[in-house]
């Protein structure tokens, strides 16, 4: 809901694993006329099975694989513009992620993360006054959080 209401043609997510995310994501994509999902696993088997289940929902051509550590595959070649965040890996490195992709988030981009209780340093940031963005808990572990100015503000 978050992607097609927001009509994002450009999305991150950190932590692939079976792409559950990344069909919802995909097929938003797919609603808002296309555009390019990111997705990054560290885990080999997980991306493989993520391929299959992208192929058979007929999503694949949206979906551009980075197999290993996000902390390298984020850190390049991103799109000029992130429009989504999701956040929904190793919940420590949700911070190093926000880092890798801040410099590409626009004002009004959405950052969605999973299980965000489990990381307080990232929470403390979205949360902080002058953090530039604007932050809610959602669905008990869930963190909601819109860019209010872009990083070259």
């Amino acid at each position: 809901m978050l992607a097609r209401s927001s009509r994002a043609m450009s999305i991150v997510e950190f932590g692939t694993s079976f792409d559950l995310s990344a069909i919802c994501l995909a097929s938003a994509l797919r609603d808002n006329g296309g555009g390019r999902l990111v997705t990054s696993e560290v885990e080999p088997s997980k991306i493989a099975r993520a391929r299959i289940n992208l192929t058979d929902a007929g999503l694949a051509d949206l979906v551009e694989f980075r197999d290993g550590d996000a902390l390298d595959t984020l850190s390049r070649d991103l799109p000029y513009s992130v429009d989504l965040l999701l956040l929904d890996g190793a919940k420590a490195l949700y911070p190093n992620i926000l880092d890798l992709v801040a410099p590409r988030l626009h004002a009004g981009a959405l950052i969605v993360a999973d299980n965000s209780d489990f990381c307080p340093h990232y929470l403390e940031r979205v949360r902080s006054p002058d953090s530039g963005y604007l932050s809610v808990s959602f669905a008990n572990d869930v963190e909601l959080s819109i860019r209010l100015y872009g990083e070259s503000s």
